[in-house]
């Protein structure tokens, strides 16, 4: 595997993403404001209230995304949501409508959320340009898509990939067209696109080891249930998360029957935080209230008072847990017995290397 000298560290807005910082929380709105704009609204304030650190948009409409046609090709089935629906009639119910997009970038920025989108081809790309959005999302099916991913990492903004349909060439072929255009802030999302994801298909495994092998942010774009697996993500190194949000399941949606609630999702960005400040340092040290603990570690103390010049013996002195106070280490004991005492020793007082000679 190649070396890429990817950032392991980037900017999104004002933050910090990647080594050394928290954990990178996205609330995705999709299409779940249910083409009413104050929803859409309102959903940008859930998650603000619920801790993420950024909203993220979709910019297509269904002529920029398909064609118009019924034929098989374009007829969505396997078993999703959507079955029995055209894509050009999913993307019709689903969209964002651009004017909107301004307006809802502007409340998130008030918010101190940062903003941005998921373009799908040139004319999208354009118009997320002109707001300035601070990071590029690439979906899923369009990570083989070269030329546009050449096209937005012109930009120079970081790069947010979805992996979830990507082979390894794809991935290889995405950060190689995103290094040609001189970028080098990618990250990678462990991505399933199955909506929603059975657990079992998610293979968090993969987190550690797209780390290892490109050498650059990952994080986990999730659509199971709940927050349980997000939260493991973060334990096995994710830096970014991305988690649908609507207000509630029952009102419907495109993508509303696998998103989380307001109170779910502040759950699961309280348990990310939880889990970060419990990962805590890969260094082999002890903290300090450890090392004050430690004084509670059994040592060797006088059990009898002694006067100076007696034994030292098995009867005398033992290891045994004190409270505090350390004396010599249990180890050392076969050295101390049959030593003289230096001085009057008493009983409860830890032994020392002077106490004996």
């Amino acid at each position: 595997m190649p070396d890429y000298n990817l950032n392991n560290s980037i900017k999104i807005g004002n933050r910090s993403v990647g080594k050394d910082s928290p954990v990178y929380i996205v609330a995705e709105m999709s299409g779940n404001h249910n083409n009413d704009f104050n929803r859409a609204v309102e959903i940008i304030h859930a998650a603000k209230e619920a801790g993420a650190d950024a909203v993220k948009l979709q910019t297509y409409t269904a002529d920029t995304m398909t064609i118009d046609c019924d034929k098989s090709y374009f007829q969505i089935d396997g078993g999703t949501l959507w079955d029995g629906k055209t894509l050009y009639k999913l993307y019709q119910e689903a969209y964002t409508p651009w004017d909107w997009q301004p307006k809802l970038m502007e409340e998130a920025n008030k918010l101190g959320l940062d903003c941005f989108s998921t373009p799908f081809e040139a004319t999208s790309l354009d118009f997320v340009e002109k707001m300035n959005m601070p990071a590029i999302k690439i979906a899923s099916y369009e990570i083989t898509d070269i030329p546009f991913i050449r096209l937005c990492a012109a930009k120079k903004r970081p790069m947010i990939f979805a992996t979830g349909v990507a082979r390894e060439d794809d991935i290889r072929n995405a950060i190689e067209a995103c290094i040609g255009e001189g970028n080098r802030d990618i990250v990678l999302l462990k991505c399933v696109s199955a909506y929603p994801t059975p657990y079992e298909d998610v293979n968090l495994n993969m987190i550690p080891t797209l780390a290892k092998e490109y050498g650059c942010i990952i994080g986990l774009s999730d659509h199971t249930m709940g927050w349980t697996v997000p939260v493991a993500a973060v334990a096995l190194g994710a830096k970014m998360i991305e988690k649908h949000l609507t207000l509630r399941r029952a009102d419907g949606g495109a993508d509303g029957a696998f998103s989380m609630e307001p109170e779910e999702f502040a759950d699961m960005v309280k348990n990310v935080r939880i889990t970060e400040k419990a990962l805590g340092s890969s260094e082999y040290k002890l903290t300090p209230g450890q090392e004050k603990e430690r004084e509670g570690a059994r040592s060797l103390f006088i059990v009898q008072d002694i006067k100076e010049g007696e034994t030292l013996t098995n009867e005398n002195i033992r290891s045994i847990r004190p409270q505090q106070g350390e004396g010599l280490p249990p180890v050392e004991i076969d050295n101390c017995l049959g030593k003289k005492a230096a001085h009057d020793l008493f009983r409860g007082e830890p032994l020392k290397a002077e106490d004996f000679r």
